[in-house]
């Protein structure tokens, strides 16, 4: 299996950091509480797919969920940075979709596990196409929308986000050192939702930023 990023053919994934809780109505539509800090917690590589990619349903789980997210590439090594300067280290920005067998994800909470099982399945973690980071592009003010054989599911925008962009890449740092071809996933809006087998799903970042379809199999 290659880890290349495409359209970063000097990149390679490496770890796949996610945000949980980072949108007020989706924490309340999970019936969760907001937190001091970010919720941090991790995807294998093997998880990721592109565009025209194939979500596959494991046969633990029986009600698997999308949740949309706009995903940040890191370009540089960093380490202990601060929120000012935390945009810095953006190579590129893209639509990906975390995947969650929210069956798993909840015994996990109930039995106070992890969520990896929950999350890091073989094609669980789709990521759209990367546009390169510029100063033009606002991280906190770019549309998220999802939906599955046409019928919208998630439409929001990241400027309903708890923690920003910088903010979460500042925390990330100040617990791990980063490094170029890191994914962050920052969290996803209110609206999600279960998928079956022979579903379409379509997600999308921005005004032409990033756009990622999966198939549900």
């Amino acid at each position: 299996m290659t880890y290349q990023i495409p359209g970063f053919p000097d990149l390679s994934y490496g770890t796949v950091y996610c945000i949980g809780r980072n949108y007020a109505e989706h924490i309340e539509e999970m019936k969760s509480s907001r937190t001091k800090d970010p919720v941090v917690f991790l995807k294998p590589r093997s998880s990721i797919v592109h565009d025209n990619g194939t979500v596959v349903i494991p046969p633990q789980s029986t009600d698997v969920h999308h949740e949309a997210e706009m995903v940040l590439l890191v370009g540089t090594e960093a380490k202990n940075l601060a929120a000012g300067d935390a945009l810095t280290v953006v190579k590129g920005l893209a639509i990906g979709i975390d995947f969650t067998a929210r069956d798993l994800q909840t015994e996990a909470k109930q039995q106070g596990k992890p969520w990896t099982l929950s999350k890091g399945f073989d094609t669980f973690a789709p990521v759209g196409n990367f546009t390169p980071f510029t100063k033009s592009i606002d991280p906190g003010k770019l549309s998220i929308s999802l939906r599955v054989n046409d019928q919208v599911r998630q439409h929001d925008s990241t400027d309903q986000m708890i923690f920003s962009a910088a903010e979460i890449i500042s925390y990330l740092s100040k617990q791990f050192t980063l490094s170029p071809g890191d994914l962050i996933f920052t969290g996803t809006p209110k609206g999600v939702s279960p998928v079956t087998a022979g579903d379409h799903v379509i997600a999308t970042l921005g005004d032409g930023i990033s756009t990622v379809h999966v198939q549900i199999q």
